[in-house]
Parts: structure tokens; C-alpha cells; sequence
């Protein structure tokens, strides 16, 4: 039979300690492959392969498309595209962005989950908001194990305190203890996959093939979900709503994928930016008028010089009002 001998790893603020600690606990010998989404700057080159080749015995790469999956190697997506994993080879696309990020640890689980069903471990490790939440509820739903790292422990527990509440957790361990908990599920035989449903099928390889750099829209994305009075704050496509357990997500026509919690920062950091703009814009014709009536002033015409002025003392008040609701 089958044994699980796929790992996927997430992890966000915090997790080159977090990653640094694990591989090197991990035995030369582990009878798995494991596949790394750190979040990283989408503008600069990462040195994790390095900095997980330095401390620990199992080989680290970052992989190319296309390349086949070998036991005992370490696969760390690359800046700025997504990891994927499909009939025995890695997948490196540069499809649309999940949770605000590229790469995306739920692109990864997803796609492990729904090629390897029972064989995967899915960990999710530090990080800020959710991204991982929904991509282990798919490693669970099609058979595999889930662990997090104890929350307390992490640097930042927002990411696996979200997956223990919207999913059934295997296991919370500390890091130090991850590496004894892999040998032991790596040894373990594993159930046949879990049925799904035929539209849980549809719906899981139309996602899929989105972060494979599929057109979302000719896929008929909007029909995998309910459209909803909401748009996309990446490209301000229309949004529907995806069910999955008690964890609602959304997935934009174009193919941008939202958790709530990733959704609602990017409303926020929108929001932010417009009264920004509205500043910006009122700063602008504060400098206008003033220029206007300092003109006039010396032309002579003092009562148009006087209103261009006050128009410029209302500008700087309506702004300092927007300040005001910026900085609290």
C-alpha cells in the first residue's frame, strides 16, 4: 500500500527560524519529498535553498517547470510563481495571485492534495492572516494529515491559529518536535482516497489549472460559486463566494483568490490608499487658490483675491479632516 511521503510547507513572517530549526532536525534518509511556500518579496532573489542546504542533509532546490519529483529533495517555490505539483513533476506558473500572494501556500496544498490525496502531510508554520486555511482543508478533505506549529511558539500565530479553527488538526507540535513526527506518518500506510463529489472534482481542478496560468473566465469560474455585491481589489473583477467547511473564500473572474481575512486587508489597504489620494488632491488645490489669490492680490483685485482664499482655507480644513480619520 501507499505510504505518505509528500510534504508541503507554509509559511509566512517568521519562517526562515521556523524552516531553519525543522530541516535540520530532518533524517538524510526520510522516505519523502517536501515542498517549501515561503512568502518572499516578489523583486528579490531568495536564498532559502542555500540557507536550507547550510543546515540540513536533505537536498534543497529551487525547481524549474517541468522538472520530475525525486525522493529525499527539497522543492522552494521561487519568487513571484506559484508551486504546484502534477503527475509527478513540479509545476513553477506565474498564474494569478491567492491572498494577496505569489507564491501561494493554498495554490500548493490544493494541488498536492488533489494529485496525492492520502499520501500528503500538510504543515503550516509562523505566518500573518490565512493564507494555508483553505489548501489544508483540501489536504483533509481528500485524506492527508495536517499538523501546525503550536501556536504559542510561533513568532507570528495567525496562520496556524486559523487553520485550528476552520479545520479538524491533526496534530499542534512545536517545531522541535516535527522532525520525529514526519519519520512516523512517512512510515505509516495510508486509506484509499476519500469520494468527492462531482462537483467538488470540478470546482478543485478549474482552481488548479487557474494557478497553472488557465484563463478563469473561459472556465466558467463564476458558475463555481455565488456571485456577490463585492469586487476584486486586484483588478476589480466580479467575485463569487466559495464554501468550504465553515471557511468562506472568494475567486475573482479574472482568477485573484480571497480568503475573507485576505480580502478585507486589501479593502482596507484600497480604502487607505483613496483618502490618501483625497489629501493629495486637497493639498493640491490648497496650492492652487493660494497661487490664484496671490496673483489677484497683486493685480488689485482684493474681493476675488479674498474668496480664492478662503476657498484655500476650506481645502486645508476639509484635509486635515481626512488626516484625522487616516491616523486614528
Amino acid at each position: 500500500m501507499a505510504q505518505r511521503d509528500i510534504i508541503v510547507i507554509g509559511a509566512s513572517a517568521g519562517g526562515v527560524y521556523a524552516l531553519k530549526e525543522l530541516i535540520a532536525a530532518l533524517p538524510a534518509d526520510l522516505p519523502a519529498t517536501l515542498f517549501i511556500v515561503l512568502h518572499v518579496s516578489p523583486n528579490m532573489p531568495s536564498l532559502l535553498p542555500s540557507i536550507l542546504n547550510h543546515v540540513g542533509k536533505l537536498k534543497a532546490v529551487h525547481p524549474s517547470d517541468g522538472e520530475p519529483i525525486l525522493p529525499g529533495h527539497i522543492y522552494v517555490a521561487p519568487p513571484d510563481h506559484h508551486l504546484l505539483v502534477e503527475n509527478n513533476q513540479v509545476l513553477v506558473k506565474k498564474g494569478p495571485k491567492e491572498n494577496r500572494f505569489r507564491p501561494s501556500i493554498d495554490a500548493l496544498f490544493r494541488s498536492a492534495a488533489y494529485t496525492y490525496g492520502p499520501r500528503v502531510i500538510g504543515v503550516i508554520m509562523t505566518g500573518l492572516l490565512d493564507d494555508g486555511t483553505s489548501g489544508m482543508w483540501s489536504v483533509k478533505r481528500l485524506g492527508g494529515v495536517s499538523v501546525i506549529q503550536e501556536p504559542e511558539e510561533a513568532l507570528y500565530p495567525s496562520m496556524p491559529e486559523s487553520v485550528k479553527e476552520n479545520v479538524a488538526v491533526d496534530y499542534v507540535v512545536p517545531v522541535s518536535e516535527m522532525g520525529k513526527l514526519f519519520v512516523e506518518l512517512t512510515q505509516q500506510t495510508v486509506e484509499p482516497r476519500p469520494a468527492l463529489s462531482p462537483q467538488e472534482v470540478e470546482r478543485m481542478s478549474t482552481e488548479i489549472k487557474i494557478a497553472e496560468q488557465d484563463n478563469a473566465f473561459t472556465m466558467q469560474i463564476l458558475e463555481e460559486g455565488n456571485v456577490v455585491p463585492l469586487t476584486c481589489p486586484e483588478c476589480h473583477g466580479a467575485l463569487v463566494s466559495i464554501q468550504e467547511g465553515t471557511l468562506i473564500r472568494y475567486r475573482c473572474h479574472t482568477g485573484h483568490g480571497f480568503t475573507a481575512g485576505s480580502l478585507l486587508a486589501d479593502v482596507n489597504k484600497n480604502v487607505e490608499a483613496a483618502l490618501w489620494n483625497a489629501i493629495r488632491g486637497l493639498d493640491e488645490a490648497q496650492i492652487l487658490l493660494q497661487q490664484t489669490a496671490r496673483v489677484l492680490q497683486l493685480a488689485g483685485n482684493k474681493g476675488a483675491a479674498q474668496e480664492y482664499g478662503l476657498k484655500a482655507d476650506e481645502a486645508q480644513q476639509r484635509a486635515e479632516k481626512i488626516r484625522t480619520l487616516v491616523f486614528e
